[in-house]
């Protein structure tokens, strides 16, 4: 999981470690992080940490008529600058698989496995490894195994506390149980899983507004979160993963979207097929306070904080009417918090493939 490629040229001359790279904090990194990693361990893994290649055995795949693997990737954007200032690199990798388990799981996916990338001014092997225990805690929470990665050492590049992260995850899905727009029906109805507040989308906006044009610190308290302006900021994304796998397993489920970049409205949309209209009210929920305090605070018109930030909807469901108790229940069970929002119905002639209506209740 290091850059391991040494550029020594002589005992005076020119070396990998003058050069800014440290080949042994690499190392130290990748003992410190096994552990770790080994917690994500499904039967299908095969071998350990270090080689050039994680192994997944797909002959578990034989009980599929027909296996579609599914693929995402994603990174978390820049709110690892937020765990930067703060010195908390531990829950920045729950980040990372929520994005990328999520994308998988809207087609009915179920998780197999995930890669990281780590990308490091210098190599700190003991914020390396928490930044993979963080990753590793989000596989174990969506059900997938942590193969394998690379930690690289940009030196120049970055800063020696900058880091970025990144990963890729495949799942898999029975062909005739595949999700998506196809099995949606007028009449349908949207259920919202509620979010754990901003999750990793729209940083650069929230920045600007609470730190750069408000200069708020990361260490003030903020009453209306009853924890501070960092801790609110740093809060890690919902894994729904495995909670979606449940809806699929106790009741029809028609499709799934993941509230990322983009908002509510727009991701919605990307499921709703030709002809059809999705109509999510406000009124159904209150969006947290950090919402309120980036728009308040940066004069954000709703429309644009509607399409940069999830606005308390991290997921939704879109199942037949008739399968709504069972889907809420199921979703109760859990401990998801969730409700109907909404509802499918014929587009209008001006009508777009999702809309939200009304303003949010108080």
């Amino acid at each position: 999981m290091s850059e391991t490629t040494t550029g020594a040229t002589g005992a005076s001359g020119a070396s990998y470690a003058a050069a800014g790279v440290d080949i042994e904090a690499g190392d130290r990194a990748v003992e410190l992080m096994k552990e770790w990693v080994k917690k994500t361990r499904r039967p299908e893994v095969l071998g350990g940490l270090g080689g050039f290649a994680g192994l997944f055995d797909a002959s578990a795949l034989k009980r599929y008529e027909r296996p579609l693997l599914a693929s995402a990737t994603d990174g978390v954007g820049t709110k690892v600058d937020i765990a930067r200032q703060l010195g908390v690199y531990d829950t920045i990798g729950h980040d990372l698989v929520a994005m990328v388990m999520d994308d998988i799981v809207v087609c009915g996916a179920e998780p197999l496995f995930m890669t990281d990338y780590i990308c490091v001014g210098k190599v700190h092997p003991e914020r390396v490894a928490a930044i993979v225990k963080g990753i590793a805690e989000g596989c174990v929470l969506a059900g997938c195994a942590l193969v394998g990665g690379e930690t690289a050492e940009h030196p120049g590049l970055l800063g020696e506390d900058d880091f970025d992260v990144a990963g890729a995850g495949t799942g898999v899905v029975e062909a005739d149980r595949l999700l998506g727009a196809d099995r949606i029906r007028r009449g349908d109805a949207v259920i919202a899983m509620a979010s754990s507040g901003l999750h990793s989308n729209g940083y650069s906006l929230v920045r600007h507004v609470l730190l750069n044009r408000a200069g708020l610190s990361l260490d003030a308290h903020i009453e209306e979160f009853g924890r501070t302006l960092g801790e609110e900021l740093l809060e890690p994304t919902k894994i729904y993963s495995l909670d979606c796998l449940a809806l699929t397993r106790t009741t029809e489920v028609h499709a799934f979207s993941h509230v990322t970049g983009g908002g509510l409205a727009a991701n919605l949309a990307r499921v709703i097929p030709d002809g059809l209209h999705a109509v999510v009210d406000r009124a159904t929920w209150t969006p947290a306070p950090v919402f309120d305090l980036v728009g308040r605070t940066g004069e954000v018109e709703r429309l644009e904080l509607e399409k940069t930030l999830n606005m308390g909807v991290g997921m939704i469901a879109i199942v037949p009417a008739e399968s709504t108790e069972a889907a809420l229940t199921t979703l109760a069970d859990r401990g998801v918090e969730a409700w109907v929002a909404g509802e499918i119905t014929e587009r209008g002639e001006h009508a777009t493939g999702a809309a939200l209506v009304g303003d949010y209740a108080v």
